[in-house]
């Protein structure tokens, strides 16, 4: 049988192409809450179903993952970004964000370690260079992916002498829908020619979880190759 991986965000984005990359040698569980997206791209791949639930809800969390009792792969693509001043985020902007990009991995991690311990998985974190660097405008998203990265190696340092792997992926701007909605917020061109594609942060994510058993692939940076 398969290994089975479980992909959040994965309706378009970085989710989906993750998908894509892991479809040749995963079962996969697709999560978002765009379904159509989920059911159109579950059909395009050759052992998918749609997992449509709102990680953000704790209880539906519970719910959806009490029958996982293996599982080899996680990955946490969801996410989102409100850019703005910090003199101008509010608490709900904060709660927000962390809501998705934070405690939601969180949870759901918490929730699934047991199936996770049991095959020896892997977990893996899309972060963001902004997890790494925090720029102006970009507070709150910064301060979300600096806890992700946290998380990650916590989690890592607790897990790894039972198997456990953990990667945090580092992209810097990718061509999805998300970065035009930042591009929009920045008030700024959209470029694609100078952007990661999907697909080439799917790539990386299947090149660590593919690694030989030796290998724990801990933090991937990827940034765009100068034009």
């Amino acid at each position: 049988m398969s290994p089975v991986a479980l992909i959040t965000g994965a309706s378009r984005g970085i989710g989906a192409a993750i998908a894509r990359s892991l479809a040749d040698t995963h079962q996969l569980l697709l999560g978002g809450r765009d379904s159509a997206a989920l059911t159109s791209l579950a059909a395009s791949l050759p052992d998918a179903r749609t997992w449509p639930v709102d990680i953000t809800d704790p209880a539906a969390l519970a719910e959806a993952t009490a029958d996982i009792d293996s599982l080899d792969v996680l990955v946490h693509s969801a996410g989102m970004t409100e850019l703005g001043h910090v003199a101008d985020a509010t608490p709900d902007v904060w709660r927000r964000t962390f809501d998705l990009n934070v405690f939601a991995v969180a949870e759901l991690t918490r929730l699934l370690l047991p199936a996770l311990r049991s095959a020896k998985g892997h977990v893996v974190l899309i972060n963001s260079g902004a997890g790494l660097r925090a720029n102006p405008n970009w507070g709150v998203y910064a301060a979300s992916k600096f806890a992700l990265h946290a998380f990650g190696d916590s989690l890592r340092a607790e897990e790894d002498r039972g198997g456990l792997r953990v990667t945090s992926v580092h992209p810097g701007r990718v061509d999805t829908d998300m970065q035009r909605d930042v591009r929009a917020q920045e008030g700024g061109e959209y470029e694609p020619q100078y952007y990661l594609e999907a697909d080439s942060v799917g790539r990386a994510v299947a090149a660590a979880v593919h690694a030989s058993p030796d290998a724990h692939l801990t933090d991937i940076v990827i940034r765009p190759r100068a034009h």
